[in-house]
């Protein structure tokens, strides 16, 4: 029986595992065991450690003879899978890819010395007015090194920018933050497959983002809903930033922004399936692509690569806060709908969504047509 290291426990790792199951692979799961590790009653065993603690897991895993190891849908395992799987000769990305990847700080460099137009950046650790003289407000702020829109803020003066700078900093592993100039339009991800150093398009999802200044995503659609013109710029500039970041094996999930000019511009990459369902369910329901079962294989290093997929349905993903309120009645199931694949409410109570953590329920589904929700 061959053994999988999976790192994350949480709800978001729950397919993966299942997944890893059916297959009948003996599954070793590793996660802080902090009251969100779902994982941990359905892994063959579980070992309560921090994912970023990369040594202890490198030997755990050189104990166990792994035969693959993997994450979905989160940053912060990238750099300790890439680590072990060097270490260890297995398939998986590089150590610099892993790092190309999370830090957004040296993605942004690499963006440039690759070419690839985007907003222009700094990487700071504490607010200096004077860093931000060549700069045009407003400014969006990250931490270097966060995902789920925490921490992300858009700045419309110095004074917001200072407040804005010492949270994402706070919030930051690194205690760094980039600091960029913002760019207004609609934001798509793109959905990728790579082995062994070859690469695959899936699907473009459309974004639906809370208005400033926080930009959390309320839902995700598939497929875009873009010109074939666009998509094909879509494609190009993705293909690119998969190379230029060194990306070799497994999921990626590029995150765009289109201009009403129709230009293109790079957000960020993450060298893993997207979240928020979107790897785990939009990317089957909307294709017929296995995409869970794709990155299990390449694990495993026993993937054949599709020469194209294509959709052959519509699905999507709205998730509940207090911005999108009017789902409570469907999702509460006041009247059933044929479309919806799978729904849950997480919380009694809404939020305003500052980040993808305040959410308090979703709703995912199929159809022959985009569902529109208001």
């Amino acid at each position: 029986m061959k053994k999988i290291a999976i790192l994350g426990a949480s709800y978001l790792q729950l397919p993966l595992v299942q997944k890893a199951k059916e297959n009948g692979l003996e599954v070793h799961c590793f996660a802080w065991d902090d009251g969100r590790a779902v994982c941990k009653d359905i892994a063959d065993h579980f070992y309560d450690i921090s994912v970023l603690e990369k040594e202890i897991i490198l030997k755990e895993c050189e104990k166990i003879g792994i035969h693959g190891i993997l994450t979905i849908a989160t940053d912060i395992c990238i750099p300790t899978i890439a680590y072990v799987a060097s270490n260890l000769g297995l398939a998986g990305n590089s150590i610099e890819c892993s790092l190309l990847t999370t830090n957004k700080s040296l993605m942004r460099k690499c963006f440039g010395e690759n070419r690839i137009e985007s907003p222009q950046s700094i990487t700071v650790s504490e607010f200096n007015i004077k860093d931000f003289a060549s700069f045009t407000y407003p400014l969006i702020i990250k931490p270097s090194d966060r995902s789920g829109s925490l921490g992300v803020i858009k700045a419309s003066s110095a004074e917001e920018c200072k407040k804005a700078v010492e949270h994402a900093v706070h919030v930051s592993f690194s205690k760094t933050c980039v600091v960029e100039e913002f760019i207004k339009g609609k934001e798509v991800s793109v959905e990728t497959i790579s082995y062994q150093g070859k690469h695959l398009i899936i699907t473009i999802t459309d974004k639906e983002i809370t208005e400033e200044p926080y930009f959390v995503e309320l839902a995700h659609h598939q497929p875009s809903a873009f010109s074939e013109e666009i998509k094909n710029k879509i494609h190009e500039i993705s293909y690119h930033i998969l190379a230029a970041t060194k990306v070799e094996n497994g999921a990626s999930h590029i995150e765009l922004m289109i201009t009403d000019e129709g230009k293109v511009y790079p957000i960020e990459i993450g060298s893993r399936m997207g979240g928020d369902f979107i790897g785990s369910d939009l990317v089957q329901l909307s294709t017929g692509f296995d995409y869970l079962q794709a990155v299990l294989d390449i694990a495993l290093n026993q993937y054949i690569l599709p020469e194209n997929v294509q959709s052959i349905a519509y699905s999507g993903v709205y998730f509940l806060s207090e911005e999108t309120e009017f789902l409570l009645p469907v999702i509460r199931g006041d009247k059933e709908e044929s479309y919806i694949v799978k729904k849950e409410i997480l919380s009694g109570s809404l939020k305003p969504a500052h980040s993808s953590n305040d959410r308090s329920g979703y709703l995912i589904y199929r159809s022959d047509h985009r569902i529109i929700l208001e």
